[in-house]
């Protein structure tokens, strides 16, 4: 079985040829007595099945008792408050216009950055978001919410 994705048009001109590479190596192989063999092929289907998602990019395998490997993700202890530097800014980019704080750099688990998110976005009394390590808030709230991580113990904030 040969994971491949096949919404790219040029992947749907290169599997032919691949398939065929695959059973012209299968053919030497079986001839030189090497029956269990493993490829390694970087265009995988990532986003069908979650399963296949972390695979470390083994394609194909005839081995029947080969285990994929899979990649760990490492969970990040949160540091203490006055550890944490955090870079708050105003940006603009990629939002049609519209003012954002920024607040980038804090080290730690996704539920303490949304607990921290929602504080910030309550006391200011705006939306936004907290993901991938950075927090939005919406609006000009830069110098309250400097104000608000400096009092809550995060002294290294600029």
């Amino acid at each position: 079985m040969v994971f491949f994705n096949t919404k790219k048009p040029y992947l749907s001109l290169i599997l032919p040829l691949i398939k065929i590479v695959l059973d012209t190596y299968k053919k030497y192989l079986a001839l030189r007595g090497c029956l269990n063999f493993t490829i390694k092929y970087h265009i995988m289907a990532r986003k069908h099945k979650q399963n296949r998602k972390n695979r470390s990019g083994v394609v194909f395998s005839t081995n029947p008792d080969f285990e994929y490997e899979y990649e760990q993700d490492e969970v990040q202890e949160t540091l203490p408050a006055a550890d944490q530097k955090l870079k708050v800014s105003l940006d603009r980019k990629r939002r049609k216009g519209k003012t954002v704080t920024l607040i980038e750099g804090f080290v730690g688990t996704e539920e303490d950055l949304k607990s921290l998110g929602k504080l910030l976005k309550s006391k200011c009394g705006v939306g936004g978001s907290a993901k991938d390590g950075e927090i939005i808030v919406q609006g000009d709230c830069k110098l309250k919410v400097i104000g608000l991580l400096k009092d809550m113990g995060y002294s290294k904030t600029r």
